[in-house]
């Protein structure tokens, strides 16, 4: 789910920029560009370097100075046409386009990696940063806001371009943020994250192995605050579930073009149970923000554990990388829900074309926003034969976005005081956005309501407000909010399993499965199930915190697991 330059929240919502440039013919394009790209976590610098090889082919590497100096990222596909520069990052599900701006020497244009951001490129050398002596590593902090324990993590990296520095807060999966002012002193440190308004002072202790110090942010009681660097080389997670080879059935790659979009072909994984079928198939749709295929996130493989499962089981499944992303075409960044059914819809129908399928057993798997992007797929597809939601919407979007604000916050160690003036607020704000006709109206309202005082209690600096004000009106999120799960879960006609766990935070089991029973209370197979002590993730958790996510060996617990295959088979049995 993560990738280089944007968090897991940041995919909730895209930025829309329209430049006005001078154009005229372009220089030769091989050599060093940089382009500094403002984010709503900061300021990031990115190198792009090209390179022209036989009969003027071009090829490209893209670096992110201020997360991962000295890590080449593969650009896919670059080329220069009539004045106007393409390329695209399929590893990292980003891509960009500009023209070139004679007046401002420099290609002016749009990024797109979950997000739209505004770029441009022109030529020169990275400045070096700092270097920062005898501090590279990770530092990791506890921060104590009443009952909560906020996990907190420092990252130093000093290389040919001084030293990065770059801040995480697991617990909102917001990574690699730009550390701004990073200085020391002797034994004095501080520092500043501007994306959260944090400012850091302190000193280094125990041979510069532990900094102790203040930690401040606007509307909350500065407090002590103790780093300590970690050994510099830890062992991997484990994660005793992920699928291992030789799995035991047959995994193929597939290529799937969905012709009701231009430009879009899916790359997938298609795995098929021993035996010659027919079998039951099932498509895996995963939730918000660019993913690949098996849902990867903070180490975890949960499309792969639960594909591997359903396997096992005698259940054919198909999973792929998100449009633009991994080895898919497209463009993530512009699409919305609506488009991201069109792309289910045509895993299903591929499916439904093979031999070794049960055309009348194919269904969709959705997990969060993928199972109201099942729903949506369903109405334009009859042949659907069944559906599972996991931990999916089964109230109105707006208040179920609300609800995950005040959950979320609460292990934030924010009041409860400032996280329901915060809701009190957005609810109107979003509800403007929603009933708003254009992307203009919607920032009209927005702009009307929305004071800078108004951003800051959301936790959003003055800097940012246009940035996010843009994402508030983005074309997926307006589309997002406004989606009535009783106006599309009733397009669900075949059987119908719903999963919750009683730890999810991000999508309220007793609300959303309460939801669902009542739109679903007329339907003649439609099965509940609140699985307890299970997160969002479907691991089985302590708290449900995001941060937790990472710490867990579990991908998915085997409870699940067991839910969906039993589930499948008792309705959609494989040929004998």
């Amino acid at each position: 789910m993560m990738n280089i330059l944007t968090t897991g929240f940041a995919a909730l919502m895209m930025a829309l920029w329209a430049p006005t440039a001078a154009t005229a013919e372009a220089p030769t394009p091989s050599g060093d560009w940089i382009g500094i790209i403002k984010t709503p976590q900061g300021e990031m610098r990115l190198l792009l370097t090209i390179t022209e090889g036989k009969e003027k082919a071009l090829t490209a590497v893209l670096e992110s100075v201020d997360q991962a100096p000295g890590q080449k990222i593969p650009v896919t596909t670059v080329s220069v046409e009539g004045g106007t520069l393409t390329f695209a990052s399929r590893p990292i599900g980003a891509s960009y386009e500009g023209t070139w701006n004679d007046e401002t020497a420099a290609w002016e244009g749009n990024w797109s990696q979950g997000m739209q951001l505004p770029l441009s490129f022109k030529r020169g050398e990275i400045a070096a940063s700092p270097v920062i002596e005898g501090l590279d590593g990770s530092w990791h902090a506890t921060l104590k806001r009443g009952a909560q324990e906020i996990p907190l993590r420092l990252h130093l990296k000093t290389g040919e371009k001084g030293t990065a520095v770059t801040f995480d807060f697991p617990n909102q999966m917001a990574v690699g943020i730009p550390v701004s002012g990073f200085t020391r002193d002797g034994d004095t440190v501080s520092f500043q994250v501007k994306a959260a308004a944090v400012t850091y002072s302190g000193a280094l202790k125990d041979n510069a192995t532990r900094m102790e110090g203040t930690w401040s942010r606007p509307g909350m009681e500065d407090t002590t605050l103790v780093f300590t660097r970690q050994a510099e080389k830890t062992a991997a997670a484990s994660r005793p579930q992920h699928p291992k080879e030789p799995f035991g059935y047959e995994a193929r790659e597939v290529s799937i073009p969905n012709p009701a979009a231009e430009g879009v072909t899916l790359a997938g994984t298609l795995t098929l149970p021993n035996g010659k079928g027919p079998f039951p198939a099932a498509v895996l749709i995963s939730g918000s923000g660019p993913q690949d295929r098996d849902e990867t996130l903070m180490g975890h493989k949960p499309f792969a554990v639960l594909a591997d499962h359903l396997t096992k089981q005698g259940i054919a499944v198909l999973r792929y990388d998100d449009r633009g992303f991994g080895k898919s075409t497209g463009d993530f960044g512009s699409a919305t829900s609506a488009d991201f059914a069109t792309d289910a819809n045509a895993a299903a129908r591929f499916l439904m074309a093979r031999d070794d399928i049960r055309k009348d057993a194919v269904g969709f798997i959705g997990h969060s926003e993928g199972g109201m992007i099942a729903p949506i797929a369903a109405a334009d597809n009859k042949d659907v034969a069944f559906a599972v939601l996991l931990a999916a919407p089964g109230t109105d979007i707006i208040e179920l976005s609300l609800t995950q604000r005040l959950l979320i916050g609460r292990t934030q160690g924010i009041s409860d005081d400032r996280l329901f003036a915060a809701i009190n607020m957005l609810r109107p704000v979003y509800e403007a956005v929603v009933a708003a006709e254009t992307e203009e109206e919607a920032l009209a309202a927005l702009n009307q309501m929305m004071t800078p005082a108004s951003w800051a209690a959301i936790g959003v600096p003055e800097a940012q407000i246009s940035t996010m004000a843009k994402q508030f009106i983005s074309p997926w999120h307006r589309y997002f909010l406004g989606y009535d799960p009783a106006d599309w879960l009733p397009k669900l006609k075949g059987p119908v399993l719903a999963l919750g766990g009683t730890l999810d935070l991000q999508v309220a089991t007793e609300d959303n499965i309460g939801g669902m029973q009542e739109i679903f209370k007329h339907h003649p197979d439609f099965t509940a199930v609140k699985l307890e002590g299970l997160n969002h993730m479907f691991q089985t958790a302590k708290t449900g915190a995001i941060g937790e996510f990472a710490e867990i060996e579990e991908t998915f617990a085997p409870l699940a697991l067991s839910l969906i295959s039993n589930w499948i088979n008792a309705r959609f049995p494989a040929a004998e």
